[in-house]
C-alpha cells in the first residue's frame, strides 16, 4: 500500500502540532488547556451573546471549460467583483475607486488558485487576468485589462509580472502595446525563488512572494502613492524576500498524465508552481526537519540566490499550501536565529493545482512595510468575506473597443490563396497528429501540454479556413495567423508565433512575395522571436530549428528559380538536424532551464514542433508542383 502523503512530525502529536501552529500564527485565539479546543482569545467580548460551537482529485465539468467556469464562481460569490466580457479578466467592480490613482494588474496561468484573481480588490490588486492551466495569458486579453483601467481614470497601471517566458513575453507585448496608446505603464518583475545556488540565464522564478507584493503595492496605491513610488518601494523589498518550495507529489495539468514521477516516500525541495521536478530529492523528513532544510537552504550564504537573513531583522512568514498537504506552522522558523517574525500566513495562497506540496515564503520586513502589510484590503482571498448579496446582481463588464482583429477582416484572394490555403491545412494535420508526442516530450521538460497548445492553434486555423478566403497578400495572412495564435494558443509558444509572424508579416506584400522576401521574412520573424524571448541558438529552445533553417533561406537571395526547391528542402534538413541537436544542449532559457540537465535527455518539443511545421510546408509545396 502506497503511504499517505503528509509532512507531519509524528503522527501521535500532527493534531496538536496542528492546532498549536494555527493558535501560534493569529492574536485572536487561544488553546484550552489540556484539551483540543481552539477560543478566541477575547471571551469577554462573548458576555451577554450566543457562543457558536463547532467540530466534526480534480472535480471539474470539462477540460476546455474549467478555467472559465472557476472565474465565473469567484465573480458570482463576491460583491466586488466583475468578468471583462470576452476574456479572462477579472476587475474590481468599483471602477470609479480608481480615478487619479495607480492601477495594479497581475495574472499568469490558472491552477494557482486563489492566485490571481483572489487578490483582487481595494487595497490590492485592481484586475487580474487569467490564462489557461499553467499557460500565461494572451496578449490580448492583458491588453483589454490594462486599457479598462486606463479608461476608468487610473493615472498609471503597474503590471506585477512572475519571472516565467510566457508572461515576460505576454505582459510586455501588451505593455509595448498599451503605451503605444497613451498609457503610462510600468512592470515589476517578481523572482524571489532561492531554489538555485547558480541561476540560469531564465533567472530566479517568482513564486508566493508575488501574493506579498500585491499586498504592499495594492496599499500604496489605495494610499495615492505614485506609480515611480510604488515601484521603487516594491523593487528594495523583493531584495529581502525569498521562497522555497518542497513536494511529496507532482501535479497533472487536467486532461494530461502528471508532471513528474516521485516515488511514495520520496519529496523534491524547490521545485516551481508549474509541475517542475525540484532540484534535489530525498527521502521524507519530519516537518520540523523539512523547515529546517528549507530555511537552510534559503539562508546559506554560498548562494547567489541567498535571502540575506540575519540575526535581529524582522520577517513576514507565509507557509503557502501547494495544495493538498497539511503542515503545521513549525518554531523552528525562528529557533537559533534571532529572528522576530512579525507576521505569519498560513494557508494556500498560490497553489499547484493538487501538489502535495508546501512553499516558504519569507519577506525582510521595517515598520513601514508592516504598516502597508496591515492596511485593510477588500481581496476576497487574504481573505474578507463578502456582505454584498450576489443574487441578481449583473457580474459582467463591457471592455473597451480596441477595433476590428485581422480574422475579422475581409480579405480577397489572389494566386497565391490555392497554395497557401494548402500549405496551412497540411500543417495544420501535422499538428494535430503530432499532439500526444509533443506531449511526451513536454512532460520531460515542462508542463506537459506543447501538443496541446499547438494542436489548439492547428483547430483555431482550421476553423478560421472554413469560413474565410485566404488573402492573396502573404502578409495579411501572416497578420491573420499572428492573431489567431495570439488568441487561440496561448503560454509564451503563442507570443513567440505572433512575434514571429507579427515581424515577418512586413516583407511579404502583394507586391513582394518572391523568395527574396520570403526569406527576409523569416530572418525578420526569428530576430524578433530572439529580441523579446530572450533565447539565443543553442539555449535549447525552438529557436534551434528555426534559426538553422532561417540561415539557409538566406541563400534564396541568389539563388536561380531552378534551385529555390532544393534550398527549402536543406532548410528542412537543417531544422531536423537542429531539433534533434537539442537532445544534447543544456537549456538556458525556458521552463527547461529549471530542470536538472540529466533529466533532458529527449529533444525540445517546440524545435520539434518548428521542424514538423517546416516539413508540412516542403511536402505541400511538393505535392503542388507534381
Amino acid at each position: 500500500m502506497e503511504p499517505q502523503r503528509k509532512l507531519i512530525n509524528s503522527v501521535d502529536g500532527c493534531v496538536d502540532e496542528a492546532l498549536c501552529g494555527l493558535v501560534r500564527a493569529s492574536g485572536g485565539l487561544a488553546l484550552l488547556r489540556g484539551h483540543r479546543v481552539v477560543l478566541r482569545s477575547d471571551p469577554e467580548c462573548l458576555r451577554g451573546r450566543v457562543a457558536l460551537l463547532s467540530g466534526g482529485g480534480k472535480l471539474i465539468n470539462s477540460v476546455d471549460g474549467c478555467v472559465d467556469e472557476a472565474l465565473c464562481g469567484l465573480v458570482r460569490a463576491s460583491g466586488g467583483l466583475a468578468l471583462l466580457r470576452g476574456h479572462r479578466v477579472v476587475l474590481r467592480s468599483d471602477p470609479e475607486c480608481l480615478r487619479g490613482r495607480v492601477a495594479l494588474l497581475s495574472g499568469g496561468g490558472s491552477g494557482h488558485e486563489p492566485a490571481h484573481a483572489g487578490y483582487v480588490g481595494a487595497g490590492m490588486l485592481s484586475a487580474a487576468v487569467a490564462g489557461g492551466v499553467f499557460a500565461s495569458p494572451p496578449p490580448a486579453s492583458i491588453l483589454a485589462a490594462i486599457l479598462s483601467l486606463h479608461n476608468a481614470g487610473a493615472c498609471g497601471v503597474l503590471l506585477i509580472v512572475k519571472n516565467y517566458t510566457g508572461d515576460r513575453l505576454n505582459f510586455g507585448l501588451a505593455a509595448e502595446q498599451a503605451r503605444n496608446c497613451g498609457v503610462a505603464v510600468d512592470v515589476v518583475i517578481v523572482a524571489e525563488d532561492c531554489a538555485f545556488d547558480r541561476p540560469g540565464k531564465a533567472g530566479r522564478r517568482g513564486l508566493c512572494g508575488t501574493v506579498f507584493v500585491h499586498k504592499l503595492a495594492g496599499a500604496m496605491a489605495e494610499e495615492g502613492s505614485s506609480l515611480d513610488q510604488i515601484v521603487a518601494k516594491v523593487t528594495e523589498v523583493l531584495k529581502g524576500t525569498g521562497t522555497l518550495g518542497v513536494s511529496l507529489s507532482p501535479c497533472s495539468v487536467p486532461g494530461c498524465l502528471p508532471s513528474f514521477d516521485l516515488p511514495p516516500g520520496d519529496m523534491e525541495l524547490g521545485l516551481g508552481i508549474h509541475g517542475e521536478p525540484g532540484i534535489k530529492r530525498s527521502k521524507v523528513m519530519s516537518a520540523d526537519e523539512v523547515v529546517k532544510t528549507m530555511i537552510d537552504h534559503m539562508t546559506d550564504p554560498d548562494s547567489q540566490s541567498c535571502l540575506p537573513l540575519k540575526s535581529g531583522d524582522s520577517v513576514v512568514v507565509c507557509m503557502n499550501n501547494l495544495g493538498a498537504l497539511t503542515m503545521p506552522w513549525s518554531p523552528l522558523v525562528t529557533e537559533n536565529r534571532g529572528v522576530l517574525v512579525a507576521r505569519v500566513m498560513s494557508g494556500s495562497f498560490m497553489t499547484s493545482l493538487e501538489m502535495a506540496g508546501v512553499s516558504l515564503t519569507l519577506m525582510l520586513a521595517n515598520e513601514e512595510t508592516l504598516r502597508l502589510f496591515d492596511a485593510k484590503t477588500s481581496a476576497p482571498a487574504w481573505p474578507n468575506l463578502s456582505s454584498v448579496c450576489v443574487s441578481g446582481r449583473s457580474f459582467v463588464a463591457d471592455p473597451p473597443s480596441a477595433g476590428t482583429r485581422p480574422q475579422d477582416d475581409t480579405h480577397a484572394e489572389g494566386p497565391l490563396s490555392p497554395v497557401m490555403r494548402e500549405v496551412l491545412q497540411m500543417v495544420c494535420s501535422t499538428l494535430l497528429e503530432k499532439q500526444e508526442e509533443l506531449n511526451s516530450l513536454d512532460r520531460a521538460a515542462g508542463d506537459g501540454d506543447c501538443g496541446n497548445t499547438h494542436a489548439q492553434a492547428a483547430r483555431a486555423i482550421q476553423e478560421w479556413l472554413q469560413g474565410h478566403v485566404v488573402p492573396g497578400c502573404p502578409g495579411r495572412l501572416l497578420s491573420v495567423l499572428a492573431g489567431l495564435v495570439q488568441e487561440k494558443m496561448g503560454g509564451s509558444s503563442g507570443a513567440l508565433y505572433s512575434l514571429f509572424l507579427t515581424a515577418a508579416a512586413a516583407h511579404v506584400t502583394e507586391g513582394r512575395s518572391n523568395a527574396a522576401a520570403w526569406a527576409g521574412a523569416m530572418h525578420a520573424g526569428t530576430q524578433a522571436m530572439r529580441r523579446y524571448g530572450g533565447a539565443e541558438p543553442g539555449d535549447r529552445t525552438m529557436l534551434d530549428a528555426l534559426c538553422p533553417a532561417a540561415d539557409e533561406l538566406t541563400k534564396l537571395t541568389t539563388a536561380p528559380p531552378g534551385g529555390q526547391m532544393l534550398i527549402l528542402q536543406a532548410a528542412v534538413q537543417r531544422a531536423t538536424s537542429g531539433a534533434e541537436s537539442t537532445r544534447d544542449l543544456t537549456a538556458r532559457a525556458g521552463r527547461a532551464s529549471y530542470i536538472a540537465a540529466e533529466r533532458l535527455t529527449r529533444p525540445d518539443p517546440g524545435a520539434v514542433a518548428v521542424a514538423a511545421i517546416l516539413r508540412a510546408v516542403l511536402e505541400s509545396m511538393e505535392r503542388q508542383k507534381k
